[in-house]
């Protein structure tokens, strides 16, 4: 159980260090301690695992996944931070290590392979909204050694990621998350769990990495390519979006072969196609 103390550490913590959160970093520190563990709970920590915990702030949700996990690694970008976690936690915590750079540019496979002899890890993020994307994607990209990352994101974000096709909130992000991962909402959090407060609702949600991708086609590349193309402008239709992009070489009438081969409109937008369709339709057009 996680003791509800948390608004008051934070508020001790900005006192002690005359700290103010830097936007430029997005930074809102969770001072929930309900939220905090339905995060762990959702992340499913057991003695045994490694965490890498991306922008882990003051150490809010740091110590608790230290006293889960058997070996937590905590990026963090801000150098102000990092000194408070090495001041607050450091000396406490023997299974936490704080490495005081940018996500994007860390080496998380070597990373990986250093802290966890390249066994899978698991990821626990409270993610800035403005770079969440990049990071996840450039995780996935890599194909960094994970069996999950749980994420507090924007609920818009989230909402994406978890996504049907044809409805208002399916885009790339969605069929991107859905060829590395299984996507579960876990918990919806409001902006007063936050200091400071945030302009918009946050969620939290896990996605499983799968071992195998869901589809299969024979130039994954390709076929990003044309999901990007897609979704580039909505009110676009594939034979429209697709003629001029980047990457692929086809004409229209080649589009509308390919879309009706697989039973569907000649005129159809890239929101109704499903992964497996995207992967279909590469795969013919490729051909």
């Amino acid at each position: 159980m996680i003791i509800n103390d948390e608004p008051a550490r934070t508020i001790g913590i900005l006192k002690k260090y005359d700290l103010m959160p830097r936007k430029k970093f997005g930074q809102n520190f969770l001072i929930d301690p309900h939220v905090i563990e339905k995060i762990i709970d959702a992340a499913q920590i057991e003695e045994g695992d490694c965490v890498l915990e991306i922008g882990p702030g003051i150490g809010t949700m740091t110590r608790h996944l230290c006293d889960r996990a058997a070996k937590v690694i905590a990026v963090e970008i801000d150098r102000d931070l990092v000194k408070i976690l090495k001041e607050d936690l450091l000396k406490d915590k023997e299974n936490l290590t704080i490495i005081n750079e940018d996500i994007l540019k860390v080496d998380t496979e070597e990373l990986v392979r250093k802290e966890n002899g390249g066994r899978p890890i698991k990821v626990v993020a409270n993610l800035p909204y403005y770079i969440t994307t990049p990071i996840i994607m450039g995780l996935f990209e890599k194909h960094v050694p994970m069996e999950s990352l749980t994420l507090m994101v924007q609920k818009e974000v989230a909402q994406r990621m978890c996504a049907k096709p044809g409805t208002k909130d399916y885009g790339a992000l969605t069929v991107a998350v859905s060829y590395y991962s299984e996507c579960y909402l876990a918990a919806n959090v409001p902006c007063n769990c936050f200091m400071p407060r945030p302009d918009v609702m946050s969620a939290v949600v896990r996605l499983k990495v799968l071992s195998e991708p869901p589809v299969t086609t024979g130039d994954p590349a390709k076929m990003f390519a044309i999901v990007k193309a897609a979704f580039g402008q909505r009110r676009k239709t594939l034979q429209n979006a697709l003629v001029n992009a980047q990457g692929i070489d086809c004409t229209k009438e080649e589009v509308a072969e390919a879309l009706e081969s697989m039973g569907l409109p000649a005129l159809a937008r890239g929101e109704i196609l499903s992964l497996e369709q995207f992967a279909a339709i590469s795969d013919i057009l490729t051909k």
